[in-house]
């Protein structure tokens, strides 16, 4: 346990529209984090907000016939909303039109003046109203497109104060190179300083084609760049920056020894990574700790748009499964710092086999049957019965998943806590299994039905703990049925399980009601309907997906094979130029594993040499169990055009072979850097 304050932040949203699925899954992250940092007995807070000045929000409430005030107004209460919907407790929400930030952001301006970092210039180049930054004509797409938005871009020239950006690049790049852990995940920070590396202009940090702004101190015909006004939320929102002892939450969460982790999407990482330090550093105030990047969700397979109507608001999800377990399948679906694909079946999927059939059913069977009926509903004495083999699998599973799911939320890796969890919760169902309690209570054998019965229930203590940063819900009716009192995390108290048999003896359990109920098929159907998800073209898409499956691996047909003699040959020759255009690549398989409700296909991630390893869909499982590739390396077609199968989307092909009598996917003889290229 440590007692080093930990403060977390989502970015703060943009009020421009109404919070969606993608909002959800940064908040949601943000939430487990800070409340396994509580469990821990570390003293925690955790901020989100609304980003609310800007050209894009005047623009909106233009269009709605507002002033900006009272239509950011408007905006708050939905988002406020969701995270309550959403069981996300957050100690405080920012709105960036408060008195309170104003003043301090002012405050921080005044702290760059003072260091000689700004100074009044004209600037003239495109600015991008939908990502609320300047571009240089290189980074402009065709058409004078913003590269992030693909939106158009604005020609502005007007007086404008600057931040000397240009004056820090050997600084952040020491910084950097002192803290390698600045900015997660790691390709995300070789961008970052590949940047930075390339050299830094000074940066406008102020408007006057516009009002709705903060004034800059000192010069109210000019309004403050709206990401140095954004970014300085974090600080405002503990009373800072402020001088020592004015302000205390500011000294306990962002002074030198605060642990300060930001969680960002990877589209807003260069403004804080490489703005707001350059801006702290001025200032002569810390930095932040870390810097998490997070991918982007599509949805069912699709980019989420609006012309799609793809933009789920969270609400609905929740009324139709709960918060806790939207909580659950946004952490346990998508690997934190990749891109990721929300889908509706893969829900459904998780929700039925791993919560009702894995963790709802232990509780169930175990609380509601076997001790509610064989041992009067009370936690049986087992301190005189001397454990045996069996029992110590379970006791050590319950260890290793403590520890791991420990480091991995430590680690910021959320989807593989989960999986940690998971592993034990399948060594407790396994167990029940092998011992088959009521073949013991039939029998009589009252001695091994009880230990059996304490085993279960104190591994059900454990994973009460565990997930309760992702289900606090789940968690508190866990532990009700288990006739102990919910989890109320305090600073100085470390909750976390680490010794087996703290389950007291004669304590009296309360079955109630299934933890996850399973859903029938109108009840499915029912949700579907609610959720406006088209079941039955679903349905013709996954089988025309599992139709074609095979092909997503390069295999030649038996057909072909048999007529591939050198006439054939000859006569479908390709140019050489022609076999340039493809794109073949050495990937190394960094993971497998069988996609839902397909019978053929495998998910890999593949190591090509890129920031982050590419997703490939093969048409493959039949052939190889998904252990016998992780580690392998491949030979993969990088440059095909992506395509869903499954909601999931397959960046590429690996190469593999066939005849009549046996398959094999095409593997590289001898290590080779990932990302070569065939040839």
């Amino acid at each position: 346990m440590s007692d080093q304050a930990y403060y977390i932040t989502t970015p703060i949203y943009y009020v421009n529209d109404r919070p969606h699925i993608g909002h959800a899954y940064t908040t949601v992250a943000t939430d487990v984090l800070a409340r396994f940092a509580r469990l821990r007995g570390r003293p925690a807070r955790m901020l989100t907000g609304l980003d609310e000045h800007g050209l894009k929000v005047e623009r909106a409430a233009q269009k709605k016939g507002l002033e900006p005030q009272a239509f950011v107004d408007s905006m708050a209460a939905p988002f406020q909303d969701a995270w309550t919907h959403l069981r996300c407790a957050p100690d405080d929400f920012i709105r960036t039109t408060e008195a309170r930030h104003r003043e301090k952001a002012q405050a921080l301006w005044r702290r760059l003046e003072e260091a000689g970092d700004v100074y009044l210039g004209e600037y003239e180049g495109w600015y991008s109203v939908s990502s609320e930054q300047f571009f240089t004509e290189k980074e402009l797409l065709p058409g004078n497109l913003d590269p992030i938005s693909k939106k158009p871009v604005e020609k502005v020239r007007e007086q404008s104060y600057f931040f000397r950006l240009s004056q820090y690049t050997d600084r952040l790049l020491a910084w950097y190179d002192a803290h390698p852990g600045f900015v997660q995940p790691q390709g995300r920070f070789n961008e970052v300083k590949s940047f930075v590396a390339g050299g830094l202009r000074d940066l406008s940090i102020s408007r006057t084609s516009f009002r709705w702004g903060i004034p800059v101190p000192s010069a109210n015909d000019h309004v403050m760049y709206v990401w140095l006004d954004a970014l300085t939320n974090y600080m405002s929102a503990l009373g800072g920056p402020t001088e020592p002892g004015s302000a205390p939450l500011f000294d306990q969460f962002w002074g030198e020894n605060a642990e300060i982790t930001h969680i960002v999407g990877k589209d807003i990482l260069r403004f804080h990574a490489v703005y707001w330090p350059a801006f702290l550093m001025s200032a002569g105030l810390p930095l932040p700790t870390r810097i998490w990047a997070h991918g982007w969700l599509t949805v069912d397979g699709e980019k989420m748009s609006k012309s799609l109507g793809n933009f789920i608001p969270p609400e609905p999800l929740v009324d139709a499964f709960g918060a806790d377990v939207l909580r659950y399948y946004l952490m346990r679906e998508l690997a934190f710092g990749q891109d990721g694909d929300f889908s509706h079946d893969n829900l459904f999927a998780r929700y039925q086999g791993e919560l009702a059939n894995g963790l709802g059913n232990l509780l169930r069977r175990m609380v509601a049957s076997i001790v509610a009926n064989n041992l009067g509903g009370t936690v049986p004495d087992v301190t005189s019965l001397p454990n045996t083999e069996e029992e110590n699998v379970v006791i050590e599973a319950a260890q290793a998943a403590a520890k791991k799911t420990a480091e991995r939320l430590t680690a910021v890796a959320p989807q593989k806590a989960l999986d940690a969890i998971w592993e034990f919760v399948a060594v407790a169902n396994r167990y029940v299994d092998r011992t088959a309690p009521w073949a013991l209570a039939k029998e009589g054998n009252t001695e091994r039905l009880a230990q059996v019965a304490y085993t279960v229930l104190e591994s059900l203590r454990w994973l009460s703990i565990m997930v309760w940063p992702f289900m606090p819900d789940k968690s508190d009716m866990m532990r009700a049925q288990l006739g102990l009192p919910a989890l109320s995390p305090a600073a100085g108290a470390d909750l976390w399980p680490a010794e087996w048999g703290q389950l007291p003896a004669g304590t009296q359990t309360a079955p109630g009601d299934a933890l996850f109920p399973r859903f029938d098929k109108k009840q499915q159907r029912d949700i579907r309907v609610k959720l406006g998800i088209d079941g039955d073209k679903r349905k013709d898409d996954r089988a025309r997906e599992n139709a074609s499956a095979d092909k997503s691996a390069a295999t030649p047909s038996k057909s072909t094979a048999k007529k591939a003699d050198g006439n054939a040959i000859e006569s479908g020759a390709i140019e050489f130029e022609d076999f340039l255009k493809v794109d073949l690549r050495v990937g190394t398989i960094q993971s497998a594993e069988p996609v839902k409700k397909s019978n053929k296909l495998l998910r890999l991630l593949i190591d090509i040499g890129e920031p982050e390893p590419r997703q490939v869909l093969a048409g493959i499982s039949k052939h190889y169990a998904p252990e016998q590739l992780a580690g392998t390396q491949v030979v993969v077609v990088a440059n095909l055009k992506p395509r869903t199968m499954m909601g999931l989307t397959s960046h590429g092909m690996v190469l593999a072979g066939s005849d009549e009598q046996a398959f094999s996917v095409l593997r590289v003889e001898k290590p080779i850097k990932p990302g070569t290229r065939v040839s």
